[in-house]
């Protein structure tokens, strides 16, 4: 050891001297000084000032230990002595069993759209979710309760005898979404509850049971993805909630009122087309969907296997539709699944969706068929209008548009030649030379002209060139290069194509030649008409689609329950 010390203490004279050599004489004593100070800290340990900050850290330490042991004492002691407490709340709250069908009392449940200032004082049973939860110390939980598009503002309080500290501590730490069964009594509020649709009221609850809990935590929270499109994001107060995250996460996505909303503003759709051609003396059919040969196109269909064979899926009813006219059904519809294999990522296409499609027969003109569906697309619009205004008021919250306009005085609906469009759409700067056919975007624009010029976002075009549409079109009886066929818009996208079909068995398997499709291919189509078959027309129209733009969703997808596209098949 003593041998160590020696040679250290060598070396720091030879760095002595060396720093000497460099250094004034006051500068290299500095040195000296600080490195021998340094040499003695390391051979006689820690300071007196550092053992003394250490101390206090440690004294720091316990104290705080020792705070929190006493803390953790204090709140066992409370638990101990509130368990010890009576819970005059026992039996009035609590999960129910997960096998509920062990009895039937037959209590009546209340659905929370049914209430409102004239059921004060009344006792009511609601199951319902709850969409947020607020506690108010450790004695009041406000909780908004929700069903479909509805919600109402209920309170638990603690009450002598009645409701207990325990019942109020346990309803606190219930998780937003959770299902709940809640006993009350209805009472008047006294100013409106600006968080509930049902403001006038709320319920003081009595009994609280929990039905289902979640096992996973929200992707994101339902006020989130209730929020306006059009509100800016601001950090730290709310997160927007993109589209592909909603679908990835579509049904919490689909518990938000708007979104209840629109799918029973979807179902009244498809009630309105069921009662307006049921009056029309329609009856409904269900086709087929697998298909031996393709319907329209092949390079649009989906191939699949089928036994030892293949078979494709329905692009549409049209031939099935046309068959039950041969067969003398005379006026038919049908909503049903329509398949397209196209791969179109756009904001209006889907791989599948569902089609009101119709077909009739024509006594003198193809424009009967035209004016049954624009009778049919008013009578949708003012049904929806008249008796659907909450739905369409709650989904406007959401996504802000201007109200849908269409003409309803004798003047009738807007109807252009496909000539007189084109002249509409040169008239504002675009070259005819693009024209041959109207494109997506010139689709919109001619909306926004029509919309200025006419003031309706509804029209229809009329006499489309023959090249333009499927081989089964009729053509102009004038001018062979148009065509018996029409198309409807709306806020400047086509919702409707049909047309008057070709009804002669020759002149079709002409037709289908001309567009490339080997009548044999189709035999058991062509054979339909070759018993004779009356001249008939119909259309199709995409329902999603006219969801998507009466309410301006600006993406079908948001008008699809589960969506299908090019790159989406679940959920």
């Amino acid at each position: 050891m003593a041998e160590i010390i020696d040679k250290v203490k060598e070396k720091v004279k030879e760095v002595g001297h060396a720093v000497k050599s460099e250094a004034g004489p006051q500068e290299s004593a500095e040195s000296m000084n600080k490195n021998q100070s340094e040499a003695n800290e390391e051979n006689d340990g820690p300071s007196k000032s550092a053992l003394k900050k250490q101390a206090k850290e440690a004294e720091k330490a316990k104290k705080k230990a020792e705070q929190a042991a006493k803390k953790e004492a204090e709140a066992k002691a409370r638990a101990k002595a509130e368990a010890e407490v009576p819970d005059c709340s026992t039996g009035r709250y609590g999960k129910l069993s997960l096998h509920q069908s062990q009895s039937r009392p037959n209590r009546k449940r209340t659905d929370i759209s049914t209430l409102s200032a004239k059921n004060d004082g009344e006792q009511v049973l609601i199951r319902a979710r709850v969409q947020t939860l607020r506690a108010q110390g450790s004695r009041m939980v406000f909780l908004n309760l929700r069903q479909r598009q509805d919600t109402l503002q209920a309170l638990l309080q603690v009450t002598d005898n009645i409701i207990s500290k325990q019942m109020v501590k346990w309803a606190a730490g219930l998780q937003d979404e959770a299902i709940v069964l809640v006993g009350g009594t209805v009472t008047k509020s006294p100013e409106p509850i600006k968080s509930a649709t049902v403001d006038d009221i709320e319920i003081h609850i009595h009994e609280l049971w929990l039905i289902a809990g979640l096992q996973d935590r929200l992707p994101f929270s339902l006020d989130d993805a209730s929020r306006s499109e059009t509100a800016p994001e601001v950090e730290g107060q709310f997160n927007r909630v993109l589209l592909d995250t909603r679908l990835n996460n579509r049904i919490i996505d689909l518990r938000t009122q708007t979104n209840q909303a629109i799918f029973k503003l979807q179902h009244a759709i498809g009630d309105l087309f069921r009662e307006y051609l049921n009056g029309q003396g329609f009856i409904e059919i269900h086709s087929p969907k697998l298909q031996g040969a393709a319907t329209e196109s092949g390079a649009s269909v989906f191939k699949v296997s089928y036994f030892k064979g293949n078979a494709f899926l329905a692009q549409s009813p049209q031939l099935a539709k046309q068959m039950a006219i041969a067969a003398d059904f005379e006026r038919v519809y049908e909503i049903g699944p329509v398949f397209r294999a196209e791969d179109s990522n756009t904001h209006r296409h889907l791989t599948e969706f569902i089609g009101l499609d119709l077909e009739m027969t024509i006594e003198e003109h193809y424009h009967e068929v035209r004016e049954l569906l624009d009778g049919l697309f008013k009578s949708l619009f003012r049904g929806l209008r008249e008796k659907h205004a909450k739905e369409i008021a709650t989904v406007g919250r959401q996504f802000e548009a201007e109200e849908f306009k269409w003409r309803e005085g004798e003047e009738g609906t807007l109807s252009l030649t496909f000539k007189e469009a084109v002249d509409l759409l040169v008239e504002d700067g675009v070259s005819r030379d693009v024209l041959d056919d109207i494109n997506t975007e010139n689709e919109k624009r001619l909306g926004r002209l029509v919309k200025t010029k006419y003031d309706t976002d509804y029209f229809i075009i009329d006499k489309f060139p023959l090249a333009l549409r499927p081989f089964y079109t009729m053509p102009d009886p004038v001018d062979p290069t148009l065509s018996n066929s029409y198309d409807f818009f709306m806020r400047g996208e086509e919702i409707l194509s049909g047309a008057q079909r070709i009804h002669d068995p020759i002149f079709l398997a002409e037709q289908m030649r001309i567009k490339g499709v080997d009548p044999d291919t189709m035999k058991g189509y062509l054979d339909g008409f070759r018993m004779g078959c009356p001249p008939h027309g119909g259309g199709g129209i995409g329902l999603e689609r006219v969801l998507m733009l009466f309410l301006k969703l600006n993406n079908i997808r948001r008008a699809s329950l589960f969506p299908r596209d090019p790159k989406r098949l679940e959920p």
